[in-house]
């Protein structure tokens, strides 16, 4: 599929992503692609991934299970492309099923549940919403806490969950993009240091850095471009350039830092994964409280920076009509 072609899918996609989202009676019935994937890698980490075997021996092992999955799922979704472009109406099936890979809508509706429990529950209800998109302890919470780790989430999420799929989309079409999810979903099940993991995930964690590395920066400069925020849009690029890089993560740290600088913020800094502090830098300046509002104003940002990114797509997608 030409550029243009594959430009028109992702918009589509987009597009019915932001409608419908991921219908959540459709996957009470139907598992969803990355459960799919999901259990795929669990399946290899249980068989593969064994204390007996030694260190080389479990790294050559989940490299190969890493690639075999990527090269699976990519491999289906060319079969499935190619099926889908000899029938009738086969081009909206085909969005439809790329629109399952994008994370837009249910990205913005998670971190809004976290706004909303803050606003009328209180903490402990924000400690809970907020549970299921970070990996940090949140009972190690307080208020202003729990409202950072959303807006950080959403940053980075906005990078690896929609920008990066899109533009894997727009480069390689339906293959192209269920690879790279099968990548990230290998990289977020088995790509972290904890010691069941460090030498099976170390290739699904370097990999999905390298796919993410020019996506990461996209999504930045689209966070930092944000019409909402365009007064801002000086401060936030600069924030991103100087404190992306020291970020744990080579990619986290510039969407957060574009961010961080929209809102004039201060985000990641000392935390907790897994019981274990982390005495991360802070990337931005000013206030670090952040507050339910700032909850808020972050996700106008990211809605400017969705439509940032729809636009660009559809500039290829409009000189082919």
């Amino acid at each position: 599929m030409e550029l243009s072609g594959t430009a028109c899918l992702m918009l589509a996609a987009m597009l019915f992503d932001a409608v419908i989202g991921d219908p959540r009676r459709l996957y009470r019935v139907l598992p969803h692609p990355t459960v799919v994937m999901g259990g795929v890698l669990s399946f290899c980490d249980r068989r593969l991934n064994r204390s007996a075997f030694g260190a080389p021996a479990r790294r050559l092992a989940g490299a190969a299970s890493t690639l075999a999955v990527v090269a699976a799922f990519g491999a289906l979704g060319g079969l499935a492309s190619v099926g889908l472009s000899r029938l009738w109406g086969g081009f909206w099936v085909e969005a439809l099923l790329v629109s399952a890979l994008i994370a837009q809508n249910s990205l913005y509706r998670h971190v809004a549940d976290v706004a909303r429990a803050l606003e009328c529950d209180g903490l402990e209800a924000g400690k809970h919403a907020v549970s299921h998109i970070v990996g940090r302890d949140p009972e190690s919470l307080d208020a202003h806490g729990v409202a950072r780790s959303a807006v950080e989430s959403l940053a980075e999420n906005f990078g690896d969950g929609v920008a990066a799929p899109v533009l894997w989309g727009l480069i390689l079409g339906l293959p192209g993009i269920a690879a790279y999810k099968a990548l990230n979903t290998a990289d977020s099940m088995i790509g972290h240091l904890d010691r069941r993991h460090r030498d099976f995930g170390w290739a699904a964690a370097r990999l999905d850095d390298l796919a993410n590395w020019v996506p990461a920066r996209v999504a930045g400069i689209l966070l930092a471009m944000s019409g909402i925020q365009r007064r801002r849009m000086a401060v936030a690029l600069r924030v991103m350039w100087r404190d992306g890089g020291t970020h744990r993560s080579v990619n986290a740290g510039y969407p957060e830092g574009a961010m961080a600088g929209a809102l004039g913020l201060r985000l990641a800094g000392p935390r907790r994964y897994r019981g274990v502090a982390a005495d991360d830098p802070w990337l931005g300046e000013a206030a670090v409280e952040a507050t339910a509002a700032d909850i808020r104003r972050g996700l106008r940002v990211y809605l400017g920076a969705c439509l940032l990114l729809a636009v660009l797509i559809a500039v290829p997608c409009a000189l082919a009509v």
